[in-house]
């Protein structure tokens, strides 16, 4: 069993697990690296989750928002969005919570992750037969509710079994995964699977898939009841808030993180529209995989060398600074020409800057978590963050859209956005 390692600031320090029975291993701070085949299969789970959530938001979505209201496309995409993250917004602290206090004999974990993705394939099944709006606002809020269920379980994986030393390396890998995702799932639907309906259900197979593998193939300790503390349901709703003044760094990395991923999502949500309605490309699915696949091959970069350099170094924040950078200068080339060329310039400095952030945010997120006891429902508060900005970014976008028609105007927020994301890391005193 590993050793603990010494807690983050303001977190609970516990007793060393060695040889402990007690169930302390489940909350133990992990001390020992995680090998490749655990890195792999979470790697996979990962992919099958992102693909889930960015191949419907980058095709099928708009697509079908076209179909059934070709004259307000962007403001019912922008509404549908909304209430799906909403959804997500909701479940996935809610989730965290509770799988920190999950004391199956199958793990704390597993049974979340296994349970979100079943209940994401469904919302993913509605939205493959929805004949309306109605329908397809349903379909989506039960997909990202259960995708939110298994990014909480997902997320709790880096604290519960990756050393605070491995984690760039770490993140940088999830970063990756993100992307994989998001280009796999855009080649999923637009090259091997064309239909509407049979794209969104081989997300729905393939994210079953990746959750099957991570939770048949990779340990889960189990917690005790005796280590649960028993709380009524409004005082677990209670702790669900992370006072920003009791723990400050807590509440500026949260900061940090929405204004990064309000950023990426006001400058990534609507490329599709972009490439049809702004840069008038001939082709703007294939347009938007050629954009993804040279955006995708600059976070591989950035996510790979700068995950491992930020391990070595120890220094996060310069890290997550200098990807807000980058990202802004993305953002300002479509701002200055929006075109086709200037997408084909912006692209890598978007998966450059992304990349990198990804490579310090969760080592620096999961430094500030207040209790060792409640991961799982911190990451959850967090993960919001990464929730909102797809409630704000589509009412953002569509309002933009739906009024002035401008998406420099659309880029420049997310170009402020994301420098914004740059500041707030400059306030978190806790990590170097």
């Amino acid at each position: 069993m590993s050793e603990v390692a010494k807690p983050s600031a303001g977190q609970v320090p516990l007793p060393s697990v060695a040889g402990d029975t007690t169930g302390l291993a489940a909350l133990a701070e992990p001390g020992t690296p995680v090998r490749g085949g655990w890195i792999s299969l979470l790697f996979i789970a990962n992919i099958g989750l992102w693909l889930g959530v960015y191949a419907p938001i980058q095709v099928l979505l708009p697509e079908q928002a076209q179909h059934l209201d070709r004259a307000s496309k962007t403001l019912l995409l922008s509404v549908v969005m909304g209430a799906g993250a909403l959804a997500a917004l909701v479940t996935n602290p809610i989730a965290g919570a509770l799988s920190d206090r999950t004391t199956s004999r199958w793990g704390r974990r597993h049974p979340w992750t296994v349970g979100g993705a079943v209940l994401g394939a469904l919302g993913l099944a509605v939205l493959s037969v929805a004949p309306d709006a109605a329908v397809m606002m349903i379909g989506w809020f039960l997909a990202q509710a259960g995708l939110g269920v298994m990014l909480a379980t997902l997320t709790a994986a880096l604290p519960d079994r990756v050393p605070v030393a491995q984690r760039g390396a770490l993140g940088g890998l999830i970063g990756i995964s993100q992307m994989l995702g998001t280009v796999l799932g855009a080649a999923l639907v637009t090259v091997l699977v064309t239909g509407l309906a049979s794209g969104y259900l081989a997300c729905g197979v393939l994210v079953i898939l990746g959750a099957l593998v991570f939770a048949l193939f990779t340990p889960d300790d189990v917690l005790p009841p005796g280590l649960v503390p028993r709380h009524s349901v409004r005082t677990t709703l209670r702790k669900l808030w992370v006072s920003p003044r009791r723990y400050p760094d807590f509440g500026w990395a949260w900061t940090m993180h929405f204004l990064i991923n309000l950023g990426n999502g006001l400058g990534t949500l609507y490329l599709l529209y972009f490439l049809s309605d702004a840069a008038h490309y001939h082709d703007p699915q294939t347009g938007l995989l050629i954009l993804m696949a040279i955006y995708g091959g600059a976070l591989i970069v950035a996510g790979v060398i700068c995950g491992t350099a930020s391990d070595r170094s120890g220094k996060r924040r310069r890290y997550a600074v200098g990807a807000a950078v980058i990202m802004a200068v993305a953002a300002l080339l479509l701002v200055i020409s929006p075109t086709w060329t200037a997408a084909l310039a912006a692209a890598p400095l978007l998966g450059l800057g992304f990349g990198t952030y990804w490579a310090a945010a969760p080592a620096v997120l999961t430094q500030v978590l207040p209790a060792a006891s409640d991961r799982a429902k911190d990451l959850g508060v967090i993960n919001v963050a990464t929730a909102l900005p797809l409630v704000v970014a589509p009412m953002i976008a569509g309002i933009v859209l739906y009024t002035a028609h401008s998406y420099p105007a659309l880029f420049a927020l997310s170009g402020v956005a994301t420098i914004g994301g740059g500041l707030a890391v400059l306030r978190i005193r806790s990590v170097a």
